[in-house]
């Protein structure tokens, strides 16, 4: 990151690398979104799931970083489903 960015508040963060397919699981809505954070890939997914008719959504963020956005993908994933499992609808409330 550039001096001037740092020094005038630039975001860290760079733009959100494309998101996967989404993936359904148990009746949810699952789309991985790493993103590139300091040369790596941050685990991040969107969990989202219609209940009474109306579209609930949980942005799923961990500190896990991995060079591969393949690795950031899979276990985007995986941490999503270990939620709903976990939690179920619950995730939202």
């Amino acid at each position: 990151m550039s001096f001037w960015k740092k020094l005038f508040g630039g975001s860290a963060a760079e733009p959100a690398a494309a998101s996967a397919e989404p993936t359904e699981y148990k009746g949810f809505t699952i789309r991985a979104q790493p993103f590139s954070e300091s040369g790596q890939y941050q685990t991040c997914a969107i969990v989202t799931k219609e209940i009474g008719g109306v579209v609930k959504e949980h942005r799923l963020i961990r500190a896990d970083r991995f060079p591969s956005l393949d690795d950031a993908t899979e276990t985007s994933l995986r941490k999503a489903k270990q939620m709903i499992d976990e939690q179920g609808d619950r995730l939202f409330g």
